[in-house]
């Protein structure tokens, strides 16, 4: 279905252009929103008494173009990412990465105008990047990706256990061995066994009976 653009629309033309579309995009979503009007001769006499201002805004649109492209073509974008000692990147810059860059730094640059080789880049590395403008216009940019070390658990997890002075299972095994015998070998008094204690108290009656026999003998000697 052809229909004439009214208005501009990055992923089709415009205002002004003529383009062949589905008949179902045109009536749900181009002709409620006032985007397209259906290819009518009507319509095409409305566009060409109004050719004049649309070229005057088409040229309007090369003059800030070129403006931007100048100011693009001397800019340097430098972006960190955690990379490998090789220099492989974990992750990858895509030109989502590189159109919220630009627009950190003021300039709003839809993703699908930014043209990267391979599509991203997964490497540490100078890159050159195609920016498209308008119409034939582009402009290129230098980009520079750095890598940043990432460090890993391992290396992380002795220093964690010294600095809560955690000693080493092997150190902590050693000690505790250690401490039994001195708990053994220590001052520390025991209470004697029940049987101990039953043998003193049985020990007295012997010498009582001894006593009595010497006490008969020499009440004889006396007789």
């Amino acid at each position: 279905m052809k229909v004439i653009l009214n208005k501009d629309l990055a992923t089709l033309g415009e205002e002004g252009d003529v383009k062949d579309v589905a008949k179902g995009y045109a009536r749900n979503y181009l002709f409620p929103r006032g985007i397209a009007l259906p290819y009518t001769e009507r319509n095409i006499k409305l566009f060409e008494s109004r050719r004049g201002e649309i070229e005057a805004r088409k040229e309007e649109k090369r003059k800030d173009a070129a403006g931007i492209r100048e100011k693009l073509e001397s800019l340097e974008i430098s972006i960190t990412m955690p990379a490998g000692a090789n220099g492989k990147l974990y992750g990858a810059v895509t030109s989502q990465t590189i159109a919220d860059e630009l627009a950190r730094q003021g300039y709003q640059i839809e993703r699908k105008r930014i043209e990267l080789a391979g599509n991203s880049f997964k490497n540490v590395g100078k890159y050159r990047v195609t920016v498209k403008l308008y119409e034939s216009a582009s402009a290129g940019i230098n980009v520079t990706i750095l890598g940043q070390a990432v460090k890993t658990e391992t290396s992380q997890a002795p220093a964690k256990g010294r600095r809560m002075g955690r000693r080493p299972a092997a150190e902590a095994d050693r000690s505790s061995e250690n401490a039994e015998p001195a708990a053994e070998t220590s001052g520390a008094v025991k209470a004697p066994p029940a049987d101990a204690a039953v043998e003193k108290t049985a020990d007295p009656a012997p010498a009582s009976e001894e006593s009595g026999t010497e006490q008969i003998a020499e009440a004889g000697a006396g007789a």
